[in-house]
């Protein structure tokens, strides 16, 4: 399973980011392989808008099955529904909390978005 997560940093100790669209970058675990890949989401962190509907089709370019995330916007979030990419809303502080929340089954799918349109 591939996971992105939202991140502010490059390793497992780096805070999850709130935001999706907005999100400086992504860290993406395999938790088969046990590697984790970096992407950066900088030109989509300052656009003036279709932030959220940008990066959600730069995260279905990464073939994850889920991402892990403090929020996600509607439209963000339908482009990931449409490609089979369930949403785990989450609190945790660092990367390596939501992995542990994620792997004990603490976290639950979301139905629908949990952010407005436009929401920073």
């Amino acid at each position: 399973m591939k996971i992105a997560f939202t991140a502010s940093g490059d390793s497992l100790a780096a805070p999850l980011d709130p935001r999706f669209g907005r999100a400086p970058g992504f860290l993406v675990y395999d938790d088969e392989a046990g590697t984790l890949k970096s992407v950066n989401n900088e030109q989509n962190l300052n656009a003036s808008q279709g932030a959220g509907i940008q990066t959600a089709l730069l995260i279905c370019k990464q073939d994850v099955d889920c991402v892990i995330t403090g929020h996600c916007g509607p439209k963000a979030f339908q482009t990931l529904k449409a490609a089979n990419i369930k949403v785990y809303p989450c609190k945790a502080g660092t990367i390596e909390e939501a992995y542990k929340q994620f792997k004990a089954g603490e976290l639950t799918a979301a139905e629908v978005a949990n952010a407005e349109a436009h929401w920073v």
